[in-house]
């Protein structure tokens, strides 16, 4: 897969990269371009998905974009680290199973950081779980599109986020758990840097099987520069 890495470039608005996003999503469908990953570093933004409750929004005039991808509201902001992969999946197609290539790929880089993770049934997401000091806590929120045979939207993983505006929130719409960070779990510095790569890697790996070129090489992946990011 290509990857357009908008990272070196700091916080990025939320909608500019969305327009990035649709575009290089029409040119995937049409065949005209190699399935991509986009990867970004968002300002603070609120966005919901399309089952997002009234109750799940800020109460304090916070501004909140509507996006048209499957969940509920969440945050992005800096510290985290979103992937939008954008790939033609292999009919028949079957959304629950890339889902869950997205949480193996990230399971997998934090079982390489030493930190267990797991998923819980019935919510999407990947999370650290419940001890009896605290509750299941979402370290990784997934929210995917397909339209037109061809993915849309994709991975949030808190590293070092400053988790304080998920205050202002219910969070993917849970109430009985909470958010987390890499950095808080594994009680050392995690930053998108150190996880960028091996990520990337991952969902080449766990998400190639499903894309209808197949996978691709993990030598095959290359960063390109999109014109008029």
């Amino acid at each position: 897969m290509d990857v357009v890495s908008l990272l070196p470039d700091g916080p990025r608005d939320y909608e500019e990269v969305w327009d990035l996003q649709r575009q290089i999503h029409a040119e995937v469908a049409d065949g005209k371009r190699a399935d991509t990953i986009i990867a970004v570093e968002h300002e603070a933004v609120f966005t919901a998905g399309k089952r997002t409750n009234n109750s799940d929004r800020p109460t304090d005039g916070s501004r909140v974009i509507d996006v048209d991808r499957g969940g509920r509201i969440t945050w992005h902001g800096p510290g985290q680290l979103v992937l939008y992969p954008i790939v033609r999946l292999a009919a028949p197609i079957d959304v629950v199973a890339y889902v869950r290539a997205l949480e193996q790929a990230v399971m997998d880089v934090c079982s390489q950081l030493g930190a267990a993770t797991v998923r819980v049934e019935g919510r999407s997401g990947v999370w650290f779980p419940a001890n009896q000091f605290m509750r299941d806590r979402k370290v990784c929120a997934i929210g995917v599109r397909v339209a037109r045979g061809t993915t849309m939207h994709g991975i949030a993983l808190n590293c070092d986020a400053n988790l304080a505006d998920y205050g202002r929130i219910v969070p993917c719409g849970i109430t009985d758990a909470g958010v987390t960070t890499l950095t808080r779990e594994l009680r050392r510095p995690v930053s998108i840097a150190d996880v960028t790569e091996p990520l990337l890697a991952a969902v080449n790996r766990t998400v190639g099987p499903l894309a209808k070129g197949g996978a691709t090489a993990p030598a095959d992946v290359a960063h390109v520069t999109p014109s008029g990011a």
